[in-house]
């Protein structure tokens, strides 16, 4: 099998990539390379990996032809990220990966997978599934919904289209975010004995560990199409559906060193708890990393020092470096590519 993974560098993509290579498949990767790619580079050497730096909004759709299918993770990756131009982010979360949906069936891509979120549930009571309404409450979530809603119906018996919504992610990865909520919470325990969290505690949230992601990425790649051709799946597991406050007391309980809760920030304005039954059904997937197992693993990389914090582990950190910097932001205006 040949994949192209769009955004194949960031977070998900950075062990989504070397899990498939593993498997035998020949991957493209086409990023934007904001945060680097040297750990993609060293792959290279080894197995069938092509790195292109392109954009979602304008590469040359001929480059997908001969393709059995596109990953589409390219996005402005979370929700306060995708407050900081409103418009580039539904250009580039909803308009470029509609582009490429569309473009990869042109292609006779036999498979198109979309990487949306479960942010799109927004605040609800309840248990959300997959028929549930959407109740989108930022432009990420906004621009998440838009691309679903067009790139689902493009299912035909020649072109499979699959839409997940992920949990939150956690988990090590060589494109490390310490922005996001588990990953947070342990460099906060480790390097100031305290984990961060948002006010005030009782909103609910599903998580689910990059690396299962991943393999349940690869396991729809794989599926009968009759199975995944327009189809929608929440990727995560009913078990890891937290309240915030009950999370960080489980991840502190996880550690060395039992570090205080630090409550900072308004009362969070997004609350929703999801069902994966269909896709453990359907696929057959059901994780295997819980948050304890991440927490230990991401400890022990930052007391090692295989890992540590930097304005690159903070999404809107470093976009906002790439729009202030002089140098820096003069590519970045030059390529077009202005946040």
């Amino acid at each position: 099998m040949k994949v192209m993974v769009t955004g194949g560098a960031g977070y998900i993509g950075s062990i989504l990539v070397p899990y498939l290579l593993k498997e035998g498949v020949e991957v493209e990767v086409l990023d934007r390379f904001f945060f680097g790619a040297n750990h993609l580079q060293t792959l290279c050497r080894e197995y069938p990996l092509t790195l292109t730096r392109d954009d979602v909004r304008w590469f040359d759709g001929r480059i997908l032809e001969g393709f059995d299918a596109v990953v589409d993770l390219a996005a402005i990756s979370n929700d306060p990220a995708g407050e900081l131009n409103q418009w580039k982010t539904m250009e580039i979360n909803y308009l470029g990966r509609s582009r490429v949906a569309r473009l990869a069936k042109e292609a006779r891509v036999a498979r198109y997978l979309l990487v949306s979120s479960c942010s799109i549930y927004g605040f609800q009571d309840g248990i959300m599934t997959e028929e549930s309404p959407a109740m989108p409450l930022t432009t990420y979530s906004r621009a998440n919904l838009l691309a679903e809603q067009d790139n689902l119906p493009l299912a035909t018996q020649d072109f499979t289209s699959t839409t997940v919504r992920l949990a939150t992610a956690y988990g090590m990865s060589p494109r490390m975010r310490f922005d996001i909520a588990i990953n947070g919470m342990v460099l906060g325990a480790v390097k100031y004995k305290r984990i961060p969290v948002m006010k005030d505690g009782s909103q609910w949230r599903p998580f689910v560990h990059v690396k299962d992601v991943s393999r349940a990425i690869s396991m729809i790649l794989s599926a009968d199409r009759d199975l995944v051709s327009g189809a929608l799946f929440n990727i995560g597991s009913d078990v890891q559906n937290y309240q915030i406050g009950h999370l960080a007391q489980l991840v502190a309980e996880s550690l060395p060193e039992r570090p205080q809760l630090e409550w900072y920030g308004a009362p969070d304005t997004r609350s929703y708890r999801v069902s994966f039954q269909k896709a453990k059904k359907v696929l057959g997937f059901d994780p295997k990393y819980t948050p304890a197992d991440a927490a230990i693993e991401i400890e022990k990389a930052i007391v090692g020092g295989e890992t540590s914090d930097s304005i690159k582990t903070n999404t809107v950190e470093w976009y906002k470096h790439l729009l202030s910097d002089p140098i820096a932001g003069a590519e970045v205006a030059l390529r077009g590519i202005v946040l």
